[in-house]
């Protein structure tokens, strides 16, 4: 039986554009904004890169593909998905998604085996979950999944860049996706402590960025974060077009917004 494509060669950057043209018209219909906190942007790295996030969401998916192009261009996303799920979506094997399956050994190694195809090719970045279930934001501990201790092992030269991710409702209808990088913790740091002890100190810098970042989401000002994609504001419909036709009769600019700054 041949052996599976890896996902490096199964990658279609044309693909890949389409796509990505898509998942941002569809954050732009489905939220607010996407913003990235002011202390929360990446300095400039090389070499490989494993980014480890929460998982609050639906929409993180959308969040790696658009965060990837608008914090790192020029590198190329790749991220595990459950097998049974990809099966249904077959065309993001030619995105940068490549198939595990969930609790089995036979999946931890598709996934250690990805992963290592990943971070050998130039440019190749792999975003994980690092929970590898959905979980509220406001859970602790975060897990940290067998295989992402792994993969300082398997990549020695790897940078491992914590992301937060959640989606408050502020004044508007739609929600918000805010966004933060963390510390990052290199894979000769981590090579350091025995499994446990490295998924502690992934943890540990997950944990610490979530909470950060929480402090901007209850502050609730637009201004301590970077706008990266502007979506809908305002109520739409019949609503939107009455305000709309009041402030054309009174002579003023028209203000989508709910909520007035």
């Amino acid at each position: 039986m041949p052996a599976e494509p890896s996902p490096v060669e199964l990658r279609s950057p044309a693909l890949h554009r389409f796509f990505h043209a898509a998942f941002r018209r569809r954050a732009r219909a489905g939220l607010r904004a996407i913003r990235l906190a002011s202390w929360g942007r990446p300095a400039p790295t090389e070499g490989p890169v494993v980014v480890f996030a929460n998982h609050p969401s639906w929409w993180d998916g959308v969040a790696f593909m658009l965060l990837a192009e608008a914090v790192f261009p020029g590198r190329q996303m790749y991220a595990p998905m459950a097998a049974e799920a990809l099966a249904r979506y077959r065309f993001m094997r030619r995105i940068g998604v490549f198939g595990v399956e969930t609790g089995t050994p036979r999946g931890a190694m598709a996934f250690l085996r990805g992963a290592e195809q990943v971070l050998a090719s130039p440019g190749g970045m792999l975003w994980v979950n690092a929970p590898g279930r959905f979980m509220d934001v406001r859970d602790r501990p975060v897990p940290i999944m067998p295989g992402l201790t792994r993969l300082a092992e398997l990549a020695p030269t790897a940078l491992f860049l914590p992301l937060a991710v959640e989606y408050p409702f502020w004044g508007e209808p739609q929600p918000e996706m805010l966004c933060a990088f963390g510390e990052p913790l290199t894979a000769a740091s981590l090579r350091q402590q025995d499994r446990p002890g490295r998924a502690a100190m992934l943890a540990a810098a997950l944990e610490a960025t979530m909470d950060r970042l929480a402090t901007d989401a209850m502050a609730r000002d637009p201004g301590r974060l970077e706008v990266l994609v502007q979506g809908r504001e305002g109520m739409g419909g019949a609503w939107q077009f009455w305000r709309r036709m009041g402030a054309a009769v009174r002579g003023q600019r028209f203000d989508a917004r709910h909520e007035q700054r």
